[in-house]
């Protein structure tokens, strides 16, 4: 008695390079009686692909590194969060410094051009490893020599909003939330505070124990009582668009001072 095919592994296609998503849909249709696939959904970048995979929710993404608006890396990590997070393989054409990075991590990817039998081993191991973690991400792309984010990620009503990095102006450390203020409203991010500072050191200063500013938001500072972790008087920092006032630490006002206008 023959064994049950199994069921066709739904599959999203995300690359900007319209010709690049019909070769790898031409290669999925040269796997049908090995490895029965059904893509459900393609995107030209990450975040329209974040929307859709939201909306199909696939058993594999197939993404592309370099996109404009979120690289391949940004948006896995944005779908590590989701309630069922895809399995994701990754299509470059890295150098071999970056390649390595995905190698230490246990993170598959396939080289272009993609090859045939590459690909078939690709999806049955995605088939049986499932998701990718944020943190493997995340250190893929720290040892990969990739950028900080473009976007956090929040989740609200059972859905990931993206924010964009460049709009927050603080990140504010409360229980085990961080609390990223735009100029319009607030979200909750389920991120570390540490972490956060490590990865945007280029945007973010410390204020104190709890807060980061993003540099290019402060206004100037006054004297003034502080409510936050020291009391009593203390430096404030003023920022610009929103009216709230920062209280700066004494061991980080040495650090904050010159950004005094």
């Amino acid at each position: 008695m023959t064994e049950p095919m199994p069921a066709p592994l739904s599959i999203v296609l995300v690359d900007d390079e319209a010709p690049a998503r019909r070769r790898m849909g031409t290669l999925l249709e040269d796997l049908a009686l090995e490895l029965p696939t059904r893509v459900v959904g393609e995107a030209g970048d990450g975040e329209a692909a974040l929307e859709l995979i939201q909306q199909v929710q696939p058993d594999v993404v197939l993404v592309d590194i370099r996109m404009p608006k979120m690289d391949g890396l940004e948006l896995a990590r944005h779908l590590a969060g989701l309630p069922r997070p895809p399995a994701v393989i990754f299509a470059t054409a890295y150098d071999t410094h970056a390649v390595q990075a995905f190698d230490l991590n246990a993170v598959d990817y396939l080289l272009k051009p993609v090859r045939l039998a590459r690909l078939q081993a690709a999806l049955e191991k995605a088939r049986l490893v499932g998701p990718l973690t944020a943190e493997r991400l995340a250190k893929v792309r720290q040892e990969s020599g990739q950028g900080a984010r473009r976007h956090f990620s929040c989740h609200e009503r059972g859905r990931i909003l993206l924010v964009p990095v460049q709009e927050v102006l603080y990140l504010k450390a409360d229980l085990k939330y961080v609390t990223a203020r735009t100029r319009e409203r607030e979200y909750l991010l389920d991120e570390a505070l540490t972490h956060l500072e490590q990865e945007f050191a280029e945007r973010f200063i410390r204020l104190h124990r709890s807060v980061l500013v993003a540099k290019d938001a402060l206004a100037g500072f006054e004297r003034g009582q502080g409510d936050g972790e020291e009391g009593g008087e203390q430096w404030l920092a003023l920022l610009k668009e929103v009216p709230e006032k920062l209280p700066v630490s004494r061991r980080q006002w040495a650090a904050v001072k010159q950004y005094a206008k």
